[in-house]
């Protein structure tokens, strides 16, 4: 009887674990909800609507500097309303995805926030300790953000993976901004 529970638990206890590592903290739709408020929603039918920004071969070359690996994507989904634009990311951490939305207000990080972290250990990163740091960063024209990011003892690869995605959003807020200041005669 023993051998057959050590059997069984030998089987399902990575089972539970695979299921106990994803903890949902936030839908990405009520972070963009929180983010924009009222004025994010569509004559308060619901959430506002997305747009798509394509990638261009430039900018993924850009995006795969960042993340120091193959970046695959085509476009992604944003929200905006006048100078805020959240955007809803995923970076792997050691082994699993990370969702985070990064809520940017006038070139800057307004709000950082780990929606769904499917990682067995390094949750530490979705703590108000963690993601205030990154509330007014900007990037630099080298691409890194302004400010100083403190690691976590534990956490460090969740850690590079949120401030790559913060490296992005800012990069692709810079982006959007650049297309909309040209005008269709400088086309």
């Amino acid at each position: 009887m023993k051998t057959l529970i050590a059997l069984l638990s030998l089987f399902l206890l990575p089972l539970t674990q695979t299921q106990a590592a994803q903890s949902v903290y936030q839908s990405p739709a009520d972070f963009v909800t929180q983010a924009l408020g009222s004025q994010g929603k569509s004559k308060g039918k619901g959430l506002a609507k997305a747009k798509v920004f394509w990638f261009s071969t430039e900018q993924r070359q850009v995006i795969e500097e960042i993340l120091a690996h193959d970046f695959r994507p085509l476009r992604t989904r944003y929200w905006q309303q006048g100078d805020d634009t959240v955007w809803i990311l995923e970076e792997i951490g050691k082994e699993a995805p990370i969702t985070v939305g990064i809520h940017v207000r006038h070139g800057q990080i307004y709000r950082t926030k780990v929606l769904i972290y499917r990682e067995s250990r390094g949750d530490e990163v979705r703590h108000d300790f963690f993601t205030d740091q990154f509330k007014s960063a900007t990037l630099t024209k080298d691409k890194q953000l302004d400010k100083h990011i403190d690691g976590i003892t534990g956490a460090t690869l969740s850690v590079r993976a949120l401030t790559k995605l913060a490296r992005i959003a800012l990069y692709l807020d810079r982006q959007l901004s650049l297309q909309n200041t040209v005008s269709p005669d400088d086309t």
